[in-house]
């Protein structure tokens, strides 16, 4: 029996049994032993008496195979279990855990949570799960395809200057820089400047791949219902795609190019003691000719797939902010913390009531809008 319990006994147990067999044999002091062990005199005196009368195997832990004090019964994990099956399949464990204490009353650990989805296949745990794969996405055959346009926010003057957003376009197909623009802030009107840049250098592309970011994307609804940004809605009108990509990865061209641009284009800036935005915009074109010779890949075809703007497309009704408002009974509209008075004309009192336009150019510029008509105010 005492050699069945020697297998069955712990490393921690079997050195602590050499320990008091020393100790039993007068070979070790027992205030020795107690340092070794980290207990007290008294403790060992007991260990050796329990050797004694038992031998090795009382020393072996008298809570094996016994059920552990704050073991979960069986009644409380098939109700949680239940819960779970019932309302919360779907449910990660620590948002699972805290729906059962709040709406059920069920107080239990987010990893005993956890442990029990897991053994009921409710839930298969992060490193058990399967790798993604993220396969590199094709080049487009043709200059002006997709264009991938971001923003980055950098100290692209180092000290000479506060730190600033550069609005970074790059052709899909080539990983050509096609606009640099410098600005203060990343916004729509910044947008609006730099892509009104690029469509006079180069015709608008078939479409832009941009991040999810709020010029590009509504988390809601306006009060309209509309919850497309004034920079999507721009693009709709110029007949441009807008695309979002769902990672950093997705959009990896442009994201590269910002690398090589906070390494390179920061130090191309120094040399030449450029530290304002207007230099840095001023300088910018130079920048991408020598950039895109040495880095930019031929396309694929030849056919440059950017198209002029049409006689009715005017980029200075297009790139404006258009936000709806109500005309009062007074005729006036409120905007910005400002209310503007309409003329009263016979026209404008039929718009009492009515939501017009209020248009926002990027030089400040109010303008009230209805049906196609800017009104007087």
């Amino acid at each position: 029996m005492a050699a069945t319990e020697r297998i069955t006994m712990t490393m921690r147990e079997l050195d602590r049994f050499k320990v008091i067999q020393d100790v039993a044999d007068g070979k070790l002091k027992p205030w020795r032993a107690a340092e070794r062990l980290r207990l007290t005199p008294r403790q060992i005196r007991r260990l050796v008496a329990r050797l004694r009368e038992h031998g090795p195997e009382g020393l072996a832990s008298r809570r094996r195979s016994r059920p552990s004090n704050n073991q979960l019964d069986a009644v409380t994990a098939d109700r949680a279990l239940s819960i779970i099956r019932d309302r919360y399949v779907d449910f990660g464990p620590t948002l699972a855990c805290e729906k059962l204490y709040e709406c059920h009353g069920v107080r239990l650990a987010k990893e005993t949570v956890r442990r029990l989805m897991t053994d009921a296949g409710l839930w298969v745990p992060r490193r058990q799960r399967p790798p993604k794969l993220y396969q590199p996405r094709a080049r487009r055959a043709c200059l002006g395809e997709l264009i991938q346009i971001d923003g980055s926010d950098h100290r692209w003057f180092e000290e000479r200057a506060p730190a600033c957003s550069l609005l970074v376009y790059v052709d899909d197909a080539t990983s050509r820089l096609m606009t640099l623009h410098f600005t203060a802030t990343e916004s729509t009107f910044s947008y609006f400047e730099a892509t009104r840049a690029y469509i006079e250098r180069h015709g608008k592309p078939v479409a832009f791949y941009s991040d999810k970011y709020s010029v590009f994307r509504k988390t809601g609804a306006n009060k309209d219902g509309n919850s497309v940004t004034h920079f999507g809605r721009a693009m709709y009108e110029l007949n441009i795609d807008t695309f979002c990509a769902n990672s950093s990865s997705a959009k990896g061209r442009v994201e590269r190019a910002h690398l090589t641009l906070q390494d390179r284009l920061v130090k191309e800036l120094r040399l030449r003691g450029i530290s304002t935005a207007a230099a840095a915009n001023a300088y910018a074109p130079a920048f991408m000719a020598d950039y895109n010779a040495r880095f930019a890949k031929p396309p694929k075809s030849g056919f440059d797939a950017h198209r002029p703007l049409r006689a009715d497309e005017n980029l200075d009704l297009v790139l404006t902010w258009r936000e709806p408002r109500k005309v009062s009974k007074s005729l006036t509209v409120r905007y910005d913390r400002v209310t503007y008075l309409m003329d009263d004309t016979p026209g404008h009192h039929k718009l009492i009531g009515r939501y017009i336009e209020v248009w926002e150019y990027p030089d400040g510029r109010i303008e009230l809008r209805a049906d196609g008509q800017a009104l007087s105010c």
